[in-house]
């Protein structure tokens, strides 16, 4: 890390390689959908296997990364949280809003497996992750369950907004169509209601890519039904 006055210059270490190419659909916060796996690959410079001894012996990792799809020079001093609907102002600081002073992530993830790649060195297995594809990362912390758990902890105004889950329903002939290990997870993922907070249009048919699939649904009175699930257009290079 190098300073310059009151700027710091950080490095990215991995990418994370997830099933989201885009925003939308991903859960609001880590560890909401275990079922998701996501795989850490590191730069060239960090592939050295001496860097990661010991990190096995851990169930779960903290995630420090670049919310690179927000970086911009101007910042707010409050933000419109979607879990307030958008319509309400919060202060930054009392948010996990992505536009910040700095663009920075905290994500908590079941680490599964460490493995290693004759090609990429060693690579990591996590799951939980709420994290865009390609998303870069900055740190890895072991989790510690004696100093990061607190269950006496409030959530604030986020705390009271638990939402009851959709009902889904997948027609089996479209379910058929993804991998049997990615079905749950979706049904899951839609459970939670992707769609933006502010937009609650019974007419309106949303889309979102994953896992190499585009799902359509519509949302109708706490009932979410997809209707169509199709491979996702690959974009020219």
């Amino acid at each position: 890390m190098h300073i310059q006055d009151d700027r710091y210059c950080m490095r990215k270490i991995a990418v994370i390689e997830s099933d989201f190419p885009t925003k939308f659909g991903i859960p609001r916060q880590s560890g909401l959908e275990e079922g998701l796996r996501s795989r850490i690959v590191f730069e060239k410079e960090f592939r050295d296997p001496q860097a990661l001894r010991g990190l096995s012996d851990f169930s779960h990792i903290w995630l420090i990364w670049l919310f690179s799809e927000t970086v911009r020079e101007n910042w707010s001093p409050t933000v419109r949280p979607p879990r307030l609907g958008g319509n309400r102002r919060m202060g930054v600081f009392a948010t996990r809003s992505p536009f910040r002073p700095n663009p920075v992530g905290l994500s908590c993830v079941r680490l599964e497996a460490v493995e290693s790649d004759p090609h990429l060195g060693p690579v990591l297995i996590v799951s939980g992750a709420d994290l865009m594809n390609g998303t870069p990362i900055l740190d890895i912390k072991p989790y510690l369950p004696f100093a990061d758990c607190r269950p006496e902890a409030s959530g604030g105004f986020a705390e009271p907004l638990r939402e009851k889950a959709l009902n889904v329903e997948i027609p089996p002939e479209l379910l058929a169509l993804l991998p049997e290990e990615k079905r749950e997870p979706l049904r899951r993922i839609l459970a939670q209601d992707p769609r933006p907070s502010y937009q609650k249009d019974p007419g309106r048919i949303y889309g979102f890519p994953f896992a190499g699939f585009e799902i359509r649904f519509v949302v109708s009175e706490g009932e979410l039904c997809v209707r169509s699930i199709s491979p996702a257009e690959k974009s020219a290079e």
